[in-house]
């Protein structure tokens, strides 16, 4: 790859790393574990700046697919 392919597919790499590590992120602070089994919780809150972590999600995933499209039209 050579000139601009090569950073949009960097590009793309870095934003699905981005997308994994925030999705990463909210399976773990969304995750509760207090030892407890069989015995059903109540339903959680959301956790602060759980919104915020969606839009940043949603923002690296339209990210990808614009690049994914751009990558498609080069060929």
């Amino acid at each position: 790859m050579q000139g601009p392919q090569r950073r949009r597919e960097l590009m793309r790499l870095g934003l699905a790393a981005a997308a994994v590590a925030l999705l990463a992120g909210l399976t773990t602070a969304c995750a509760h574990d207090d030892g407890s089994t069989g015995t059903p919780q109540k339903a959680a809150a959301t956790p602060s700046g759980y919104a915020e972590m969606q839009q940043k999600v949603s923002a690296a995933e339209s990210a990808l697919a614009r690049a994914d499209k751009d990558a498609a039209q080069d060929h």
